[in-house]
């Protein structure tokens, strides 16, 4: 499948933002070594068209790091045809400790809470391996997607899990692979996500100094939050980061159900509900329409897309300026986006 290629703004010594918006299938995760392989092809696209330098930031999107909860584990969950089955096989495969973790897991979805738990430590392990490899190899600031794991740390350098409540994690690389001390933990969870996963705190959000200049970083649906980009501005960023995934095939083009997970904010018109397509409620209320309130000066979004069991992928990647210039890719394909600063 051919990958698109955009590019804003221009080369002017600064660094740039590099948005990867892959085409993922369950396969890819079969191995640590399959996941790198395929992340580092689009990595080497990105270096034929000059992309990549010590000042880049490279951002992958939300959950790319999840499925390694069936990384290295039982082929039936790679080949499974649907999530349940997926999860079913994974079960199976890890029956007694998994059979433990249920028994006790504070989760009100038992089997996702058992299973992030079981897998927790291997997770990390991949997910650290994985993306400090990459960063290390390329020479970049990498924004690490998300992953699901119990109260995660960075230990000299490294992700690791914990034995705490399950969070959405984002991890931010150095180009000497070396993760930033402070995690990023995804405040506002879609209802979904709120059968297994806690809500971090606004007010924890951290900032990262990067070579291309302070950086924020809002995961999905805390990007449409004025009291996220409030936080962002108090820690004076230049640069903002929005790892995103929609698991919802069609939603992209279909109507805007509002907010899910928390209240809207007070901004919010409640006659957009179902007026606005999904695509245009993420222009006007995620980080195209709310990135001044964080006075970044260029900022990106980015979406997974693939085929991952009967998981939807959608959603169109997007690098937006401090004069509200937006430039977007097609949902539903795999591209990269380019925003030189």
């Amino acid at each position: 499948m051919a990958v698109s290629l955009l590019e804003s703004g221009q080369d002017a010594g600064c660094g740039n933002l590099l948005g990867v918006q892959p085409w993922m299938v369950a396969a890819d995760y079969a191995s640590q070594s399959s996941l790198r392989d395929k992340l580092a092809s689009y990595l080497e696209i990105a270096s034929g068209h000059g992309w990549l330098g010590p000042r880049t930031i490279v951002v992958w999107p939300e959950y790319i790091g999840t499925w390694l909860a069936v990384t290295e584990t039982a082929a039936a969950a790679i080949r499974a045809r649907t999530l349940s089955g997926a999860m079913r096989a994974l079960a199976l495969r890890h029956f007694p400790g998994l059979l433990r973790a249920f028994l006790v897991t504070p989760e009100q979805d038992r089997l996702a809470g058992a299973i992030f738990r079981t897998r927790a430590q291997a997770m990390a392990h991949h997910y650290q391996a994985v993306f400090s490899g990459l960063a290390r190899e390329y020479a970049v600031t990498m924004v690490a997607g998300s992953t699901v794991l119990p109260s995660p740390e960075v230990v000299d350098g490294g992700v690791t899990a914990g034995d705490g409540p399950l969070y959405g994690t984002t991890a931010v690389f150095g180009p000497d692979g070396r993760a930033y001390p402070d995690l990023v933990r995804k405040a506002f969870p879609i209802g979904s996500e709120l059968s297994f996963m806690t809500p971090g705190s606004v007010e924890d959000l951290p900032a990262f100094e990067t070579p291309a200049g302070r950086l924020g970083v809002l995961i999905c649906a805390d990007s449409w939050y004025p009291a996220s980009y409030r936080r962002l501005e108090a820690l004076g960023v230049a640069l903002v980061a929005v790892p995103s995934y929609i698991a919802t095939a069609g939603a992209w083009d279909r109507p805007w159900r509002g907010y899910d997970g928390a209240p809207a904010p007070n901004d919010v018109d409640p006659a957009d509900v179902g007026r606005l397509t999904e695509a245009q409620a993420w222009k006007k209320y995620a980080l195209a329409g709310r990135m001044a309130g964080s006075g970044a000066r260029a900022a990106t979004n980015v979406f997974l897309s693939g085929a991952l069991w009967d998981l939807g992928a959608e959603g169109g990647s997007l690098m937006v300026t401090a004069d509200g210039t937006a430039v977007q890719a097609e949902s539903g394909g795999p591209a990269l986006i380019n925003l030189g600063l």
